[in-house]
Protein backbone atom coordinates (compact mmCIF):
# COMPACT_ATOMS: atom_id res chain seq x y z
CA UNK A 1 0.00 0.00 0.00
CA UNK A 2 1.30 3.40 -0.76
CA UNK A 3 1.66 6.21 1.56
CA UNK A 4 -1.38 8.14 0.12
CA UNK A 5 -3.61 4.79 0.40
CA UNK A 6 -1.93 4.52 3.80
CA UNK A 7 -3.18 7.98 4.77
CA UNK A 8 -6.48 7.96 3.89
CA UNK A 9 -7.02 4.43 5.11
CA UNK A 10 -5.84 5.80 8.57
CA UNK A 11 -8.07 9.28 7.68
CA UNK A 12 -11.35 6.57 7.54
CA UNK A 13 -10.42 4.43 10.49
CA UNK A 14 -10.40 7.63 12.54
CA UNK A 15 -13.49 8.77 11.44
CA UNK A 16 -15.64 5.67 12.02
CA UNK A 17 -13.64 5.34 15.34
CA UNK A 18 -15.19 8.75 16.52
CA UNK A 19 -18.42 7.78 15.09
CA UNK A 20 -18.63 5.02 16.82
CA UNK A 21 -17.65 6.77 20.35
CA UNK A 22 -19.64 10.02 19.87
CA UNK A 23 -22.76 8.75 20.51
CA UNK A 24 -21.20 7.40 24.15
CA UNK A 25 -19.24 10.39 24.78
CA UNK A 26 -21.93 11.51 27.41
CA UNK A 27 -21.84 8.13 29.47
CA UNK A 28 -18.05 7.53 29.02
CA UNK A 29 -16.89 10.53 30.13
CA UNK A 30 -19.71 11.98 31.82
CA UNK A 31 -19.72 15.27 30.22
CA UNK A 32 -23.08 17.75 29.33
CA UNK A 33 -26.77 17.14 30.26
CA UNK A 34 -30.46 17.37 28.65
CA UNK A 35 -31.89 21.23 29.26
CA UNK A 36 -35.55 21.27 29.42
CA UNK A 37 -37.14 23.93 27.38
CA UNK A 38 -36.96 26.54 30.32
CA UNK A 39 -33.51 26.70 30.13
CA UNK A 40 -33.59 26.95 26.24
CA UNK A 41 -36.02 29.58 26.71
CA UNK A 42 -33.65 31.91 28.88
CA UNK A 43 -31.55 32.04 26.07
CA UNK A 44 -34.16 32.14 23.07
CA UNK A 45 -34.72 35.78 23.64
CA UNK A 46 -33.16 37.43 20.63
CA UNK A 47 -35.65 40.12 18.80
CA UNK A 48 -36.12 40.22 14.83
CA UNK A 49 -35.89 43.80 13.13
CA UNK A 50 -39.56 43.06 12.65
CA UNK A 51 -40.18 43.25 16.55
CA UNK A 52 -40.95 39.80 16.85
CA UNK A 53 -39.90 38.51 19.81
CA UNK A 54 -40.08 41.66 22.25
CA UNK A 55 -41.45 41.60 25.37
CA UNK A 56 -44.41 43.61 26.40
CA UNK A 57 -43.84 46.80 28.29
CA UNK A 58 -42.86 50.69 27.56
CA UNK A 59 -40.33 53.19 28.01
CA UNK A 60 -39.42 57.12 28.05
CA UNK A 61 -36.71 58.76 27.90
CA UNK A 62 -36.95 60.31 30.93
CA UNK A 63 -37.27 57.40 33.39
CA UNK A 64 -33.95 56.25 31.11
CA UNK A 65 -32.35 58.84 31.23
CA UNK A 66 -32.25 58.06 35.44
CA UNK A 67 -30.73 54.48 34.65
CA UNK A 68 -28.24 55.52 32.03
CA UNK A 69 -26.71 57.93 34.85
CA UNK A 70 -26.96 54.52 37.19
CA UNK A 71 -26.03 51.68 34.73
CA UNK A 72 -23.98 53.07 31.71
CA UNK A 73 -22.24 56.77 32.79
CA UNK A 74 -19.04 55.00 34.12
CA UNK A 75 -17.92 53.25 30.40
CA UNK A 76 -20.00 55.55 27.94
CA UNK A 77 -19.61 58.89 29.59
CA UNK A 78 -22.51 61.42 31.14
CA UNK A 79 -24.37 61.91 27.78
CA UNK A 80 -23.32 58.64 25.97
CA UNK A 81 -19.85 60.32 24.41
CA UNK A 82 -17.35 57.61 25.26
CA UNK A 83 -15.74 56.88 28.46
CA UNK A 84 -14.04 53.68 28.62
CA UNK A 85 -16.04 51.68 26.21
CA UNK A 86 -17.84 53.03 22.89
CA UNK A 87 -19.30 56.42 22.13
CA UNK A 88 -23.18 55.60 22.03
CA UNK A 89 -24.52 59.04 20.61
CA UNK A 90 -23.64 61.23 17.39
CA UNK A 91 -25.63 62.82 15.39
CA UNK A 92 -26.08 61.45 11.62
CA UNK A 93 -24.62 63.90 9.02
CA UNK A 94 -25.76 62.87 4.98
CA UNK A 95 -22.39 64.57 4.17
CA UNK A 96 -20.27 62.50 5.48
CA UNK A 97 -18.98 59.33 3.85
CA UNK A 98 -19.42 56.90 6.68
CA UNK A 99 -17.73 53.93 4.28
CA UNK A 100 -14.44 55.46 4.82
CA UNK A 101 -14.85 54.58 8.71
CA UNK A 102 -13.82 57.82 10.14
CA UNK A 103 -16.93 59.22 11.76
CA UNK A 104 -17.67 57.14 15.30
CA UNK A 105 -19.67 54.34 14.58
CA UNK A 106 -23.18 55.34 17.36
CA UNK A 107 -26.64 54.27 17.35
CA UNK A 108 -27.64 57.38 15.62
CA UNK A 109 -25.42 56.93 12.57
CA UNK A 110 -24.60 53.52 12.44
CA UNK A 111 -27.02 50.75 13.32
CA UNK A 112 -29.63 50.16 11.07
CA UNK A 113 -32.57 48.63 13.42
CA UNK A 114 -34.03 50.42 16.51
CA UNK A 115 -35.22 47.06 17.45
CA UNK A 116 -31.12 45.55 17.58
CA UNK A 117 -30.81 48.26 20.39
CA UNK A 118 -33.14 46.71 22.44
CA UNK A 119 -31.88 43.40 22.19
CA UNK A 120 -27.82 44.18 22.58
CA UNK A 121 -28.56 45.83 25.74
CA UNK A 122 -30.66 42.93 27.34
CA UNK A 123 -28.16 40.66 26.30
CA UNK A 124 -25.39 42.23 26.96
CA UNK A 125 -25.79 44.89 29.23
CA UNK A 126 -24.82 46.05 31.73
CA UNK A 127 -21.02 45.39 31.31
CA UNK A 128 -20.59 43.97 34.88
CA UNK A 129 -23.67 41.80 34.65
CA UNK A 130 -25.13 40.87 31.48
CA UNK A 131 -28.60 40.22 31.35
CA UNK A 132 -29.41 41.61 34.72
CA UNK A 133 -32.33 44.76 33.66
CA UNK A 134 -35.66 44.06 33.59
CA UNK A 135 -37.29 44.43 30.45
CA UNK A 136 -38.97 47.82 31.57
CA UNK A 137 -35.36 49.41 32.03
CA UNK A 138 -34.15 48.17 28.79
CA UNK A 139 -37.21 49.64 27.13
CA UNK A 140 -36.22 52.84 29.41
CA UNK A 141 -32.45 52.99 28.50
CA UNK A 142 -33.59 52.55 24.66
CA UNK A 143 -35.99 55.47 24.74
CA UNK A 144 -33.11 57.91 26.07
CA UNK A 145 -30.61 56.35 23.96
CA UNK A 146 -33.23 56.85 20.52
CA UNK A 147 -34.26 60.35 21.96
CA UNK A 148 -29.97 61.37 22.25
CA UNK A 149 -29.28 60.14 18.70
CA UNK A 150 -32.12 62.24 17.65
CA UNK A 151 -34.57 58.97 16.68
CA UNK A 152 -37.15 60.15 18.81
CA UNK A 153 -38.82 63.06 20.65
CA UNK A 154 -38.00 63.19 24.14
CA UNK A 155 -41.58 63.05 25.32
CA UNK A 156 -42.17 59.49 22.76
CA UNK A 157 -43.14 56.17 23.90
CA UNK A 158 -41.41 53.22 23.19
CA UNK A 159 -42.86 49.53 23.29
CA UNK A 160 -43.46 46.44 21.37
CA UNK A 161 -45.55 47.97 18.21
CA UNK A 162 -43.81 51.41 17.77
CA UNK A 163 -40.12 50.35 18.20
CA UNK A 164 -39.88 48.41 14.92
CA UNK A 165 -41.80 51.20 13.13
CA UNK A 166 -39.04 53.67 13.94
CA UNK A 167 -36.64 54.58 11.01
CA UNK A 168 -32.83 54.95 12.37
CA UNK A 169 -31.34 57.86 10.30
CA UNK A 170 -28.78 55.13 8.89
CA UNK A 171 -30.69 52.44 7.69
CA UNK A 172 -29.93 54.08 4.06
CA UNK A 173 -26.58 53.22 4.26
CA UNK A 174 -26.96 49.43 4.21
CA UNK A 175 -27.62 47.25 0.65
CA UNK A 176 -30.06 43.89 1.52
CA UNK A 177 -29.07 41.57 -0.68
CA UNK A 178 -28.58 37.68 -0.69
CA UNK A 179 -26.24 37.90 -3.92
CA UNK A 180 -22.60 37.43 -2.76
CA UNK A 181 -20.32 40.09 -4.10
CA UNK A 182 -16.97 39.97 -4.77
CA UNK A 183 -15.71 43.31 -3.06
CA UNK A 184 -12.12 42.11 -5.42
CA UNK A 185 -13.92 43.36 -8.55
CA UNK A 186 -16.37 45.97 -7.47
Amino acid sequence: MNRLGAGIFLAVLGLVGCASTSNNARQDYGLGRVIDAAEIAQWDIDIKPSGEGLPDGEGTAAAGAILYQQYCTACHGDQGQGGTNDRLVAAFDREVNYSTGSPTRTIGNYWPYATTLFDYIRRAMPHNAPGSLTNQQVYDLSAWLLFQNGVIAENDVINRSTLPQLQMPASGLFYWSDEVVDLATD
